[in-house]
């Protein structure tokens, strides 16, 4: 791998782990809305407006890094895609589903950390907010993926 810049290759995981599987996620979400009327509850169209918005934005994210593009753009679509996250708070709060607003809480708080440090407003500080934020929003997504698979296959009884 010597002369190879890993962070670069790190763009196809980006398209396709995080861009690709949420992407799909959000169109079968749509789908089953809107089309087959599989899925009746409500706050299951803000999840799939999130899981295409956010799938689309790694395909993005993941495209700039392989083509070492300016980062910059990131930065005004943290705007966005803050917006798009305070919408989640407020609509899985109102259906009193707090683990999942606490997701969106988290993606708030790693939007606006986004823009300070793209920016590089205020110093070193939002660098560090954003990995700070990235990795807390990173641990519950993986404790609520824990809760959710063994509440669902083992009969555990996990809070979610």
């Amino acid at each position: 791998m010597e002369g190879r810049q890993p962070c670069v290759y790190m763009g196809v995981w980006g398209i396709w782990m995080a861009g690709f599987m949420q992407f799909l996620t959000g169109v079968y979400l749509f789908v089953g809305l809107t089309w087959f009327n599989s899925f009746r509850a409500p706050a299951l169209y803000m999840a799939a407006l999130a899981f295409t918005a956010y799938g689309v934005h790694w395909f993005a994210i993941g495209t700039n890094r392989l083509r070492r593009a300016d980062p910059r753009p990131s930065g005004f679509m943290a705007v966005a895609f803050m917006f798009i996250s305070i919408l989640g708070i407020i609509v899985f709060l109102s259906n009193n589903d707090a683990s999942v607003a606490g997701v969106f809480i988290g993606l708030t708080a790693v939007y606006v950390s986004e823009f300070f440090s793209t920016f590089h407003i205020g110093g070193d500080i939002g660098e560090k907010a954003l990995g700070f934020f990235r990795l807390g929003t990173g641990f519950w997504l993986i404790y609520l993926t824990f809760a959710f698979t063994l509440n669902i296959t083992s009969g555990y009884h996990l809070w979610t």
